[in-house]
């Protein structure tokens, strides 16, 4: 059996929250403003803590994250996710 890949950096991990979400949430992250990605926490943020082994033996994308919380790391993972998708949005004049 062999082990699960995790990502290993926040740039990877949110390139594989990217590759799972549809089209409409993406736009929906993008639009949030940013104070409100706090609400993601429970929702994409445990599906980022259990899928992405933050509770487990991802030492080095908690390290990428700056932090040794799970709680933590998710959040820095949602925030980078927010900035990417906000970049690719094509700009409405």
């Amino acid at each position: 059996m062999t082990q699960k890949q995790f990502p290993a950096t926040i740039d990877e991990a949110v390139g594989v929250v990217i590759a799972t979400l549809s089209d409409d949430d993406k736009t929906k992250i993008a639009a949030m403003a940013e104070s409100d990605l706090i609400g993601l926490h429970f929702g994409l943020g445990a599906w980022i803590r259990n899928n992405l082994g933050l509770w487990s033996k991802n030492g080095e994308l908690l390290e990428s994250a700056g932090t040794r919380n799970p709680d933590d790391a998710s959040l820095v993972i949602i925030e980078a996710l927010w900035r990417r998708l906000r970049e690719d949005v094509p700009k409405v004049h």
